[in-house]
């Protein structure tokens, strides 16, 4: 059996592995690169395979990172099957349309620009109709059925507590009369959940392809993240600020609910009479679908529904649909809770949110999920002075918080422990789904605790897999197309134009340039450069 590794590899987002057993071919997820230009670039760089000749994608979850690019690969000719949970094919009849109408609307703005530039249009990844074709190949199954897909090939999805529907794939396969097993974590979810149980626990594999998002990170205790959010709130409130919340609309956003539920009925709460906005129509779809899938939550959350206590709905908890109402919120005289997507800003509601509130110094902004490189998030995060939203560069003076006890993702110690859950080791790991310094320090704490054989595969990389439990490299596959380099060179060029139209229209002006803005600029051409330089190798 072959492996290809064609995203999350040496980097967190765009999870896909390709598997071929004899003559079958099937993908392991089919997600999105997210965070920047290079991100986007690889979105639409070519496929190393044929669409059309993909007979199963099996699908761990619903996040974007993971599904994202279901609809574009439909669009290219995939007419194979897409087995994942119920629950996961639910969320994806919303997510994967919503993502769509994004392209749409994200092409549309940037065509504008390009035909007053006398630039050719360009496409968008796929459409809000490619996405519903899509759908027609999904097939939702249970957890813990074990299903043959062909006569070489049988599965089983496992919880991993990631989010609603989320699964670990148990993955067995016969060449030459020989089975070996493989275990692809997907996602793992955090023991700090307060809506599903726990990551499953596998007792034997021949070899794993595991996420180690969290590798090199504990989070804080659980009931610190409540305690901390609810700090923030009342000391903004106090400032007389809103508290603008980017959160992913599946998930994170009914997690938070769920907190801030629990916070308001607590005795003497002080959080009563603050409104919470949930401004994302996917987010609400997504509570939707929650409040009907409530078999997948843990035993105390399901005890909740049971008694009439919705964990998702409480008093001055207000719902924003339309366009017209979401703007409403910026008019608000008094403090207010605003939970919005994406996640981690790159598109949707949060950027007009950020744009009317990171410049008020009585405001603050929490994050409470991962930040990919390069993503609008992560530049607020790391300390970014000033960012552009809309063409308009918006100061930073808000209070910047994140609370990364809210992650759906399980922390170094939650990653350990699933591991020590091997009752027969593995001959060898695989460490996909993370950035450098996480997979470095999650790789020598396998090596240390456990003893296992690991590695860190490179994007594209082929790697064979055989009973004799070893496993050897095939060869290297080359992302590099002529259209995704001249792709980058097009991106470097227009933004070396940009910069000198700055700094010459700063010079005429005889004004100063902000250095922070002038090093940004540079740090974004280097970074385009070098991964130019990159795909030429």
């Amino acid at each position: 059996m072959k492996i290809t590794f064609l995203g999350a590899a040496e980097m967190v987002t765009g999870s896909c592995y390709l598997c071929e057993v004899d003559e079958t071919k099937l993908l392991v997820d089919f997600g999105m690169f997210q965070g920047g230009s290079a991100a986007d670039d690889l979105n639409f760089n070519d496929f190393t395979f044929h669409p059309a000749e993909i007979d199963y994608l099996i699908l761990t979850h619903a996040h974007i990172d993971h599904s994202g690019r279901i609809p574009q690969l439909v669009r290219r000719g995939f007419q194979g099957r897409i087995i994942t949970t119920a629950a996961t094919k639910d969320l994806c009849s919303i997510m994967l349309p919503d993502s769509g109408f994004i392209q749409e609307t994200e092409t549309e703005w940037i065509n504008k620009k390009r035909l007053r530039a006398g630039k050719s249009l360009v496409e968008p990844l796929y459409t809000s109709e490619d996405a519903h074709d899509a759908l027609k190949y999904f097939e939702g199954i249970e957890y813990d059925e074990i299903i043959t897909i062909h006569e070489n090939v049988s599965l089983r999805l496992r919880n991993a507590g990631h989010i609603l529907g989320s699964s670990i794939l148990e993955m067995w396969v016969k060449e030459n009369d020989k089975e070996i097993k493989i275990v692809f974590s997907g996602d793992l979810g955090s023991k700090n959940s307060p809506l599903l149980d726990h990551p499953t626990m596998i007792d034997e594999a021949d070899f794993v392809i595991m996420e180690s998002t969290y590798g090199n990170r504990l989070h804080p205790n659980s009931r610190n993240k409540a305690l901390q959010l609810l700090e923030i709130i009342l000391e903004t409130v106090k400032k007389k600020g809103n508290i603008v919340i980017p959160s992913f609309a599946v998930e994170r956003t009914q997690e938070i609910l769920y907190e801030l539920n629990t916070l308001k009925e607590a005795k003497e709460s002080k959080l009563k009479d603050i409104p919470v906005f949930v401004d994302s129509p996917l987010a609400i779809n997504a509570t939707k679908i929650f409040e009907r899938n409530k078999t997948y939550f843990n035993d105390d959350t399901i005890k909740l529904f049971e008694s009439g206590d919705n964990p998702f709905d409480f008093p001055n908890l207000i719902f924003t649909e339309t366009s017209e109402e979401s703007k409403a919120i910026n008019f608000e005289k008094r403090s207010c809770i605003i939970i919005s997507a994406s996640g981690m800003c790159d598109a949707g509601r949060i950027k007009h949110h950020l744009k009317h509130n990171l410049w008020r110094s009585e405001c603050s902004v929490v994050f409470v999920g991962y930040q990919a490189k390069e993503s609008l998030g992560r530049r607020i995060v790391d300390g970014a002075k000033s960012v552009k939203l809309f063409g308009e560069e918006i100061n930073v003076q808000s209070s910047i918080y994140s609370i990364e006890g809210f992650s759906g993702h399980a922390d170094q110690k939650g990653l350990l422990e699933w591991v020590s859950g091997f009752k027969k080791k593995p001959s060898k790991i695989f460490l996909t789904h993370g950035e450098d310094e996480a997979l470095t320090e999650l790789s020598r704490l396998i090596t240390k605790n456990f003893g296992i054989a690991n590695e860190i595969p490179k994007l594209g990389q082929t790697i064979e897999l055989s009973p004799c439990k070893e496993s050897s490299v095939v060869k290297e596959r080359s992302f590099a197309s002529v259209a995704s380099i001249q792709t980058n060179i097009d991106h470097l060029k227009n933004d070396f134009e940009a910069l000198l139209e700055q700094l010459q229209e700063a010079a005429s002006a005889g004004e100063y340039v902000k250095t922070d803005e002038l090093y940004y600029l540079i740090d974004e051409l280097q970074s385009t450069v070098k991964d130019v330089k990159n795909k030429v190798k």
